[in-house]
């Protein structure tokens, strides 16, 4: 399958520019020209001054249109389904992440663990295809982005569906064969929807719909995004601080040599460790693309060296919070520790940055305008190439 799916991710803007109108009005040139024209119309300055109240009246109809443009009954229909579609298929998800529904009932007289497999998978087929079929025509973009964001993690992992009785569609829907399902092992359902792996397709789908379902894109929730304690700077800071050199200088110690200050650089890891859970549970609700992008950047990154973390006794549970062994990381080797940190302290400190900048500037691809004012209309543009 060949979608573009590079277009789930760019702004679309419609063909008039809400910006350039409001500039034209700001420098007086839509003035002028109206004028013009009702002067010429009533032939007398004294009525030309009436005109200028009737132009005032039709600049504020237009830009009240472009602020608040018309949405048929279709849209609202589709609107209304996928809002309520979003939270039906985290049910979904979360019936399928569930360790119960992979076990047989204890009494034998309930269902098989492969009988509640089957009907879990086939509600959430069902289920996806109605979200998808709704985004498609929603002006949700709040919603809709996080949307082509779960059809792009199912084309990601469309060959680990296929083994469990899966396939894509080339309108982005799925469909079940059920034969092929009950004849899988329910380990392999279980492993591809399991929280327990942070990106793995469970765990990827079920995030994005969080983001889906909190989505309201009115200026309320954002005003909150811009003032919330994120914890990025502190996040920045700690990790801009282990990866410094100036941490790993070795003082003098009481027998005369030369050693690592342990108790300071622990310090620094212990405060990076809470900084980063602070920042992930205060943006975990961002409606904002910038800081969600780089969220995922910064999981992704600990997850490909959560090996190496370990090594030093710090580890990051199934919800994706980090904890340090203050025993294990102060026997580890220090050298190995700010070699490490340099990569990744400074990676991270990096993120970090870009999601306090992304949050005070609420640079969010999310808004039904862009940042020129143009209107977004994301629910039809996002899943042209599934049409």
């Amino acid at each position: 399958m060949s979608q573009n799916f590079s277009n789930f991710f760019s702004g679309i803007s419609g063909s008039s520019n809400w910006y350039s109108d409001w500039a034209s009005i700001k420098n007086g040139s839509y003035r002028t020209l109206m004028k013009s024209y009702y002067s010429g119309i009533e032939g007398s300055n004294t009525r030309a001054y009436g005109s200028t109240a009737k132009t005032s009246g039709t600049l504020e109809k237009i830009l009240e249109e472009r602020r608040n443009p018309k949405v048929s009954e279709e849209v609202q229909t589709a609107n209304t389904k996928l809002t309520a579609g979003v939270s039906s298929l985290k049910n979904a998800v979360s019936a399928l992440q569930n360790k119960d529904t992979y076990t047989d009932s204890e009494d034998g007289k309930g269902k098989s663990a492969t009988d509640k497999v089957a009907s879990s998978v086939k509600d959430f087929v069902t289920i996806y295809n109605d979200v998808v079929t709704a985004a498609k025509k929603s002006t949700l973009s709040s919603k809709t982005s996080h949307i082509a964001a779960v059809m792009k993690a199912t084309e990601a992992n469309a060959d680990k569906l296929k083994e469990i009785g899966i396939t894509i569609n080339r309108n982005g829907t799925l469909q079940l064969n059920a034969d092929k399902l009950k004849a899988t092992d329910v380990s392999k359902v279980e492993q591809l929807f399991s929280k327990e792996d942070i990106l793995g397709y469970g765990s990827v789908v079920m995030s994005r719909l969080n983001f889906a379902g909190i989505s309201s894109g009115t200026v309320e929730s954002k005003e909150k995004e811009n003032t919330a304690d994120v914890g990025a700077l502190s996040l920045k800071e700690a990790g801009e601080m282990l990866a410094s050199d100036k941490l790993y200088g070795k003082v003098k110690g009481e027998d005369g040599s030369y050693q690592y200050d342990i108790e300071k650089i622990f310090s620094a890891a212990k405060s990076f460790a809470d900084s980063y859970n602070k920042m992930f549970e205060s943006a975990k609700s961002s409606l904002n693309s910038g800081v969600i992008a780089n969220l995922a950047s910064i999981r992704e990154k600990t997850a490909q060296n959560k090996d190496t973390l370990a090594q030093f006794g710090i580890s990051v549970d199934a919800k994706g919070n980090m904890k340090v062994d203050e025993d294990a990381f102060k026997k580890a080797d220090m050298s190995e520790v700010q070699k490490f940190f340099k990569g990744y302290g400074a990676s991270i400190a990096s993120n970090a940055s870009l999601v306090e900048y992304y949050m005070k500037t609420q640079a969010d691809a999310s808004n039904p305008y862009t940042p020129e004012g143009a209107y977004n209309v994301q629910g039809s543009n996002y899943f042209s190439d599934f049409i």
